[in-house]
């Protein structure tokens, strides 16, 4: 799992509350803004820390995207804003940056939560929608909702649609994309996969994997793998959500989270 030296980044964050801290890392094509509101609601009695991955949000972009770097990035961001330590959550790629930074770094992790991926390949976003926005000449729009529509053709959920189009921000050029499109569809197979962990290592604190009932990308035949990697995991199943699960169900999220986690 761990490579040559790494250029890490400092990744951009940002804090709600006070208390015990708890970093939070969304999924492909998300940005800790996106978590503002559940943030809120588990700020109480610790200190929520969203974060940008590379390539996302306001962070740097980097050729690299394969989930060592990612992970070493967030390593560095607990040593800056953390104090050398915190309980993590991830959902969907940004569990997997979660599960790769507690099985190569368990030091810095005290607890984990990890939201609707499992730790094998999975599958995620088609590689064709990536292709559909790179082609988009994003300089002959004014704004995301003709995006929105320009991309119906290849990507016909208005909700994905909508949910994408989120990463488009207007600069005094015009609309650009916050996500580093090229780097992403270079790394794709990297990003829908899972790193080779050496044999015997495992991540031996708590852990909790939150699953949705509505969807696919975590499922019972992941439980074995599941245990051999975190063979003291738990995993909690919110019936009502999908992959969105923070979204889906909000309240039954929070209280999973919070139960796992304990008073601040």
């Amino acid at each position: 799992m761990r490579r040559g030296p790494p250029l890490t980044l400092d990744l951009s964050i940002s804090k709600y509350g006070e208390g015990p801290p708890l970093i939070v890392l969304h999924g492909l094509f998300g940005s800790k803004r996106n978590w503002a509101t559940v943030a809120h609601r588990m700020a109480i009695g610790r200190r929520v820390i969203t974060v940008d991955l590379r390539n996302h949000g306001e962070s740097p972009w980097s050729d690299g995207c394969d989930y060592p770097a990612m992970a070493d990035d967030v390593a560095r961001a607990i040593d800056r804003h953390a104090g050398g330590h915190a309980a993590v959550l991830g959902h969907s790629m940004g569990g997997k940056v979660a599960m790769v930074l507690a099985l190569s770094h368990p030091e810095l992790v005290d607890r984990l939560i990890i939201v609707d991926i499992a730790p094998t390949r999975s599958t995620a976003t088609p590689i064709e929608f990536v292709r559909a926005m790179r082609a988009l000449p994003l300089e002959s729009f004014t704004s995301r909702l003709e995006i929105k529509e320009a991309l119906a053709a290849a990507i016909p959920d208005p909700a994905v649609r909508g949910f994408l189009t989120l990463n488009v921000i207007p600069t005094t050029d015009g609309l650009a994309w916050t996500v580093n499109l090229a780097a992403i569809e270079n790394h794709f197979e990297t990003i829908l996969g899972f790193p080779v962990v050496p044999p015997g290592t495992s991540f031996q604190k708590p852990t909790l994997f939150i699953a949705g009932g509505k969807s696919a990308y975590l499922q019972p035949r992941h439980h074995a793998e599941i245990m051999r990697l975190f063979p003291a995991a738990t995993i909690d199943v919110i019936e009502q959500a999908g992959h969105w699960i923070h979204a889906d169900a909000p309240e039954a999220f929070v209280a999973s989270v919070n139960a796992f986690l304990g008073p601040g």
